[in-house]
């Protein structure tokens, strides 16, 4: 009896950790993910600022070119994250 307490007691501790190492790896995934968010969101408010900067000089289509670029330097960020945010589940 007191040898099946003890495997007993070693199986649960070994299943615990394997589910606590599991749940890291979903906590990084997920901080993967909003840091590739974050990074988009600044570089389309990067191109607006300088979109806005080139309105005012009078480049409308500088403006627009400056937006867009924006715009898909944030997709590529939103991507990176998202493959990261993919790996690391992978990794599980």
């Amino acid at each position: 009896m007191r040898t099946f307490m003890t495997a007993s007691i070693v199986c649960f501790c070994m299943l615990t950790g394997l589910a606590l190492y599991a749940g890291a790896g979903e906590t990084k995934a997920k901080m993967e993910k909003a840091k590739g968010e974050m990074k988009a969101d600044v570089e389309e408010m990067k191109g607006e600022a300088k979109g806005l900067k080139e309105e005012m000089k009078g480049n409308d289509t500088k403006a627009a070119m400056e937006r867009a670029k924006g715009n898909v330097k944030g997709t590529g960020e939103r991507a990176k994250g998202k493959m990261n945010e993919m790996k690391e589940k992978m990794k599980d």
